[in-house]
């Protein structure tokens, strides 16, 4: 009878986890409840010359697809940087699209990686791909990162083999207004 359970409880088990969603969709359809939804955040690593300091920094969820995700990240006036998420065989990919005020595409723009693999819920991880490395050579070692749970949203990056580390921390338990669309948007 032990052996007979203990075989019921296995299976039960197995079918359980055969039923969970890989890490990426999980963190996928966690991310789109945010969408038309704006966080005011905090950056984690200010410097000496921070661009950052003192800027009220917000994000929005504003655009959710069916396979892309597009999140302005505003720095005080500044609407020059969206986060571009989009899934592309079943993994996602983070792309950073930088515009001028008059709406044209910065110089350097459509940087970032795809993920290597489907990651957890909580957390995408996107080493820098080829069209990062030609595009900005020294960021070929770039690694991004965002960590999403109940109360939090983080953006980070850390560049491998230097000191280049930033981090910026969203409190997805209060809502503020939006600074409006993002350049070029």
């Amino acid at each position: 009878m032990k052996k007979f359970l203990l075989f019921v409880f296995l299976l039960a088990s197995l079918q359980i986890s055969a039923q969970e969603k890989p890490g990426n969709q999980q963190f996928w359809e966690n991310l789109k409840k945010h969408c038309g939804k704006a966080y005011e955040g905090e950056n984690l690593t200010p410097s000496e010359n921070d661009p950052f300091s003192g800027k009220k920094l917000v994000m929005h969820v504003v655009d959710c697809g069916e396979d892309f995700i597009h999140i302005p990240f505003f720095v005080g006036d500044d609407k020059s940087r969206t986060w571009v998420l989009t899934m592309e065989n079943e993994l996602i990919k983070l792309k950073h699209d930088h515009r001028h005020e008059d709406g044209s595409e910065d110089k350097i723009t459509q940087y970032g990686g795809i993920a290597s693999n489907t990651g957890m819920a909580g957390i995408q991880v996107f080493p820098s791909d080829q069209e990062t490395a030609d595009l900005i050579p020294y960021a070929s070692n770039n690694v991004w990162w965002i960590t999403l749970d109940e109360t939090s949203f983080t953006y980070n990056l850390r560049r491998i083999g230097s000191d280049r580390f930033f981090s910026v921390k969203f409190d997805l338990t209060k809502e503020v207004e939006s600074p409006g669309p993002a350049w070029g948007w």
